[in-house]
């Protein structure tokens, strides 16, 4: 692999969620143990299943992984990070101030930016020279999907221009103070992300259209912040062998070659890698250690029994029932790379064709629904919300209305206060409040963010909840807040999407218990893409099929109220007639395996 070649002190693994990612970061984090380097393994994704590769809990302390001398683990957990963070701000204070101005600061800090903070501290601890890193040959970084992640490596120069420029009243749900003592962590941070001697990035993609585009847009605004240091991985290449004699296996081996040959002409000059699809989870340790092994045979040479015929509800079904009310929000959640934006807009394009007025939306940074639409349609409305255009559009109706107030200095104050990276977070939070309002209207279709983005996302609006709830007192006045509207089932339907596969089942499962702990009550689950309701005869693709069905039966019967399975289709569903081909009335004759 001309990734390892090399190896720097720092990798970053990044890319378009559920392209493995963690994967290749826990796999390469066992090479290089193997080798005799001490490897600290870091997750910076707020929805880490790291510890679920191995088996093991690991949590927000490094934790060595017994099952691999010299690799330890960490995943920044940002609930307890910024816990501590807000700690390290009010213990000095509590007990000295008055105990109102004690809880206004705590509620100051309970929003998102303050999470991001604490998180984004911990994450340029690891970066710099320090007793908590010396160690260590090598820092492996599994991060977010992309979006967040660009955000992340931004951060520490955003951070720094920020308070080399001084700062204004702290709007950004909490006072700064903790920032400025980290001035020179954040430079040292910056100075070790763009030496390309001490680091090293890795963007894994699979070989698809999309996930390859986003590559080359992830490339050129890293390459544009400084870090040209760049490797191409494509992962889980479906090999020539496994699509012989096989009409699906063929239709998608044909799709993945000629992704590749089309690649961005932005990617030609990185060094690449493919690493092809394994019959196995890649969950524990055997797995992990062939993942990168080229020279590992493929399960298409292995018997495999022939599949026999059952039936499992369709996404139809559960369409049904969607446009029976009429109106209502449609929130689609899930781990990256499940296919969220795909099934939202199957939705969308199913209740339209209805003759049914839907706003379809997404909340994802890297979502491509314009791609996947491939057309407009008659009751059918698209938009996304752009960070970088609601933030402007914050910072305008904030310089409008409170600005409209201040004096030349005031103002002054206020448009660098407004230039705080948190501004962003908040004028995400105001645009999500804004459409999920247009439900009480129409049906609003919402493909949201991958998980950790998203429980952020709905962190902000808990925190605006609160807040709502203890101005209004006992003011009689009836209010309703969008967490009020997330929690009522007759306005909002959140379906989980899943891959039928261990990580994303455990965590689709682990989002449905936040989602629950915050009073919002999943609708269906959807398990997307699955071999096991295909029809396929590829050796290859069955022992996958064979790998899926007890994660169907987990589904079905242990965690989801109702539930949909939607089969890897031979045509890749873009635009609105392949879109409707994932709703239509009946899957006869699905194939799966035997238990």
């Amino acid at each position: 692999m001309q990734f390892l070649a090399n190896a720097p002190r720092f990798f970053f693994f990044t890319g378009k969620g559920g392209v493995g990612k963690t994967s290749i970061a826990c796999a390469t984090g066992v090479k290089l143990a193997e080798a005799g380097k001490r490897v600290l393994l870091v997750s910076t994704d707020p929805a880490s299943n790291v510890g679920q590769v191995f088996g093991i809990r690991i949590g927000n302390t490094i934790t060595d992984i017994a099952a691999v001398p010299n690799l330890s683990a960490l995943e920044i957990d940002p609930e307890a990070a910024a816990q501590a963070y807000r700690d390290r701000i009010v213990g000095p204070v509590r007990g000295v101030l008055p105990d109102d101005v004690v809880r206004g600061i705590e509620e100051q800090l309970s929003g998102a930016c303050t999470t991001e903070i604490a998180a984004f501290d911990e994450f340029t601890a690891l970066l710099i020279d320090s007793a908590l890193t010396a160690d260590y040959d090598h820092i492996l970084f599994d991060t977010a999907p992309t979006g967040h992640t660009i955000r992340l490596l931004q951060l520490p120069g955003a951070w720094s221009g920020f308070l080399e420029a001084g700062k204004g009243d702290a709007s950004c749900l909490g006072p700064l103070a903790g920032l400025e003592k980290q001035r020179e962590q954040y430079k040292a941070a910056v100075n070790a992300l763009s030496d390309a001697q001490r680091t090293r990035l890795v963007l894994v993609s699979r070989a698809q259209t999309s996930a390859l585009r986003e590559v080359a847009r992830t490339h050129e605004e890293l390459a544009a912040i400084g870090l040209r240091q760049q490797h191409l991985v494509i992962n889980g290449v479906l090999p020539a062998s496994a699509a012989h004699g096989d009409a699906l296996a063929t239709a998608v081996f044909h799709r993945e070659q000629a992704a590749i040959a089309a690649i961005p002409a932005a990617l030609h000059a990185l060094p690449r890698d493919e690493i092809a699809l394994k019959s196995f989870n890649l969950v524990g340790l055997h797995a992990l250690q062939q993942l990168l092994d080229v020279t590992n045979a493929h399960a298409e040479n292995q018997p495999v029994r022939a599949a026999e015929a059952f039936t499992a509800p369709t996404l139809a079904e559960l369409v049904n029932d969607i446009a029976a009310d009429g109106r209502g929000l449609v929130m689609v959640m899930g781990k990256g790379g499940v296919g969220k934006t795909t099934l939202a807009a199957a939705v969308a394009v199913e209740l339209a064709h209805r003759g049914l007025s839907v706003h379809l939306t997404t909340s994802d940074p890297a979502a491509h629904l314009t791609e996947t639409l491939a057309e407009t349609l008659d009751h059918l409305s698209v938009s996304r919300i752009d960070p970088h255009a609601e933030t402007e559009r914050y910072r305008q109706k904030v310089l409008d209305t409170k600005g409209a107030k201040l004096d030349a200095q005031g103002r002054a104050l206020l448009e660098e206060d407004l230039r705080s990276p948190c501004t962003e977070e908040i004028a995400v939070f105001h645009a999500f409040t804004r459409i999920i309002r247009e439900a009480s209207k129409k049906f609003v279709v919402m493909d949201t963010a991958p998980t950790g983005h998203t429980l952020l996302l709905l962190d902000a609006t808990g925190a605006y909840h609160r807040e709502t709830a203890r101005q209004m007192g006992d003011s009689g006045v009836h209010f309703t807040t969008p967490m009020m509207q997330l929690q009522d089932p007759k306005q909002t339907k959140v379906l989980l999407v899943t891959l039928a596969e261990t990580t994303p089942v455990l965590e689709a499962a682990s989002l449905q218990d936040d989602l629950r702990r915050a009073g919002i009550e999943p609708w269906a689950w959807v398990i997307n893409n699955s071999l096991a309701a295909a029809d396929t005869h590829s050796p290859l693709l069955l022992q996958r099929a064979e790998n899926e069905r007890s994660e169907i039966e987990a589904v079905a019967t242990v965690h989801a109220v109702r539930y949909a399975v939607v089969p890897l289709m031979a045509i890749e569903p873009v635009g609105a007639a392949n879109l409707r081909a994932l709703s239509r009335d009946s899957h006869a004759d699905l194939q799966s395996v035997p238990a």
